[in-house]
């Protein structure tokens, strides 16, 4: 990063992109794409140029009009949800679907009438307004169809994860429906399983132990491959595996199956490394920002800081003119500024929802008020102090961040140490810890997980998001599978969120212009825009692919959302997938196009899909680089 004084502009540039920020306003131009990288697409990709906070998976990935396009459905925190329709490789600009306060989503067929059905759970106002979830349908001609409550309504709740799995192996769709947990409860579970009648209701069947806070981050696998779905639970305190017992009831089994206590996580993905049949986990593992929590590099004169629940206040020598970037806050104060001595209201034109650029001058902003209680009137407070220095104090009880810029000093702030990340080779009854072994011991804060064949090598590869540190870039980490050797990290491979002030979040993957290769998607919590990473690895495109898309069995009484697992020989090599299956935190996406990497290989393959209920498909492909359908 390389500040230039004189035109007031903080710039970045980075091999296949160049940002610019005046006064925190982002502006991009693309630059000649590296041969061997991946590069930032904006004309395939418009979006929303505002510093939103995102939720999960970014975004979830689904054929929702059924034309063989994956289109994108994306979740700007608190703001709303839209879609992108993807008209053959080319996203059209994002669509409002429903505004509000939304969280985990999920997408299926879940009463066999050909159209995909989403349902979106929506958050309950910190307890103050429990709600339950809403479901649309989706027509083939890009219709979103508000769909009546089920005769008995899903429960009332500060709603979280949403997740449609086969959890009874009949072959249709149940779902998961879990809450952050409201005080009004008493400490009664609400991680609620619900199962479907066979007539488009879904019935309350179960529920799963109560949790603590944010605990309901889940992922739906098999660890003991018995065919049964199986879920893994995390976010506060220690992970919990709870073996499905094919009625959708769980058990707890996690002293006999993790090898020991997993605490901190932040993202799981089942992935099967080695090629052996069975499904092996990477858990992304980091601390959350501390309340108070600095960061300054005097290089830059750049200072970012995190607080929450309570007072803070941060002073520092600047000068005459404050330049405040990317200011995140949630109602009620995301717009509640109280300058100088006489606290005089900062008037904000236009939205304030998305992330606030404000510049200051100090004789606008004189003095502080004495005696403040904050608490009586929150938000921020901005004064000039006098000797150069400013101050920023107030009281917020929901997330608070930002980036201030020409600060001359700050005080160093000792962060906790980094956490690594943890990869269980699956052994069969146990998962055993083979994270140094396999070379991704990865100590820094991360924050989510996908897998991708990137290379197209045969073996499936690890991109992982880091948490940043506000004030730089966040590059994310690839590290691509080796086969035997292990993992190898990628170097210089340009997946670079440059928003300042952005906390790195999740990452999704997806072929969105079906070339064979798989590209990423990226957005970050706490303000930035949606990102589209097209692969331009050179192994992708020197190696062979092939794309197997799965549709529904012949008998049509089950579907591939419900955990479909894809097997392709080819060659010396065995792969396994499961449709649905990624690194979301709360959500459950329809990515029905699995790609396979092939290497050099270039025989015939052999695919088999195999159906939640047992049904098994079977096809020969002679013909590859291309898109193969099973099932219909």
């Amino acid at each position: 990063m390389k500040q230039l004084k004189k035109l007031n502009i903080t710039c970045c540039k980075l091999a296949v992109l160049v940002s610019c920020t005046f006064f925190g306003t982002s502006i991009n131009a693309q630059t000649t794409p590296s041969n061997n990288a991946f590069t930032e697409v904006y004309e395939e990709f418009p979006r929303q140029e505002k510093n939103l906070r995102k939720w999960d998976a970014p975004p979830v990935i689904a054929d929702l009009d059924q034309d063989g396009y994956q289109d994108l459905l994306i979740n700007d925190h608190g703001y709303g949800i839209q879609v992108c329709w993807n008209n053959n490789g080319k996203f059209e600009k994002p669509y409002d679907l429903i505004m509000g306060d939304l969280h985990g989503v999920s997408i299926g067929d879940f009463d066999f009438d050909g159209n995909l059905e989403v349902i979106m759970s929506r958050g309950g106002g910190s307890g103050s307004n429990a709600r339950n979830s809403k479901t649309f349908r989706v027509t083939k001609k890009r219709e979103f169809i508000a769909l009546p409550d089920f005769n008995v309504p899903l429960e009332l709740m500060r709603g979280r994860t949403l997740q449609f799995f086969d959890g009874d192996n009949d072959g249709d769709l149940d779902l998961l429906n879990f809450a952050f947990p409201g005080a009004e409860k008493k400490g009664a579970s609400e991680n609620y399983i619900y199962k479907n009648d066979g007539n488009g209701e879904l019935i309350l069947h179960s529920t799963l132990p109560a949790i603590k806070s944010n605990g309901q981050k889940t992922l739906v696998t098999d660890f003991n491959n018995d065919a049964i779905f199986d879920l893994v639970m995390y976010g506060v305190g220690n992970v919990k595996a709870f073996k499905g017992n094919g009625d959708l009831t769980f058990t707890d089994v996690s002293k006999q199956v993790l090898p020991y206590n997993i605490g901190d996580v932040t993202g799981i993905a089942e992935i099967d490394f080695d090629n052996d049949g069975d499904f092996d986990l990477y858990f992304t593992r980091g601390n959350a920002f501390e309340i108070g929590e600095a960061f300054f590099d005097k290089e830059t004169k750049t200072f970012g800081f995190f607080t929450k629940r309570g007072e803070f206040n941060f002073e520092m020598p600047i000068g005459d003119v404050l330049q405040l970037e990317n200011f995140q806050s949630q109602w009620p104060n995301n717009d509640t500024f109280y300058i100088g001595e006489a606290s005089y209201d900062y008037k904000l034109e236009g939205e304030t929802h998305s992330g606030k650029n404000i510049s200051l001058v100090n004789s606008n902003a004189l003095g502080f008020p004495d005696n403040t209680n904050f608490k009586n009137k929150t938000g921020w407070y901005i004064g000039y102090i006098g000797n150069k220095k400013w101050r920023i104090s107030g009281y917020l009880w929901a997330p608070g961040t930002g980036i201030v810029h020409g600060v001359e000093n700050y005080p160093k702030y000792t962060h906790p140490e980094a956490l690594n990340d943890v990869l269980l080779e699956n052994k069969g009854r146990k998962l055993v810890d083979v994270t140094k072994e396999k070379n991704v011991f990865e100590a820094s804060n991360n924050e989510g997980v996908t897998i991708a064949d990137f290379d197209n090598n045969g073996f499936p590869d690890i991109l992982i998001t880091k948490r940043g540190d506000l004030i730089h870039a966040n590059e994310s980490v690839i590290f691509l599978n080796k086969e035997k050797s292990g993992f190898e990290k990628l170097s210089n491979h340009q997946i670079i969120s440059t928003e300042l002030g952005a906390i790195g979040m999740a990452v999704e993957t997806i072929d969105y212009n079906q070339d064979g290769k798989t590209d990423v998607v990226l957005g970050n919590e706490r303000g930035g825009v949606w990102h589209l990473f097209k692969n331009e690895l050179k192994e992708a495109k020197d190696n062979n692919f092939i794309t197997i898309e799965v549709g529904s069995t012949n008998s049509g009484k089950v579907t591939a959302l419900g955990g479909a697992k894809v097997e392709v020989k080819s060659c010396n090599n065995i792969q396994i997938q499961r449709v649905g299956s990624t690194g979301a935190q709360y959500s459950q996406g329809f990515n029905n196009f699995m790609n396979f990497g092939l290497g050099k290989c270039t025989e015939a393959i052999k695919v088999k899909v195999t159906y939640t209920n047992g049904e098994t498909l079977e096809k020969v492909v002679a013909r590859l680089n291309s898109k193969v359908l099973i099932g219909k």
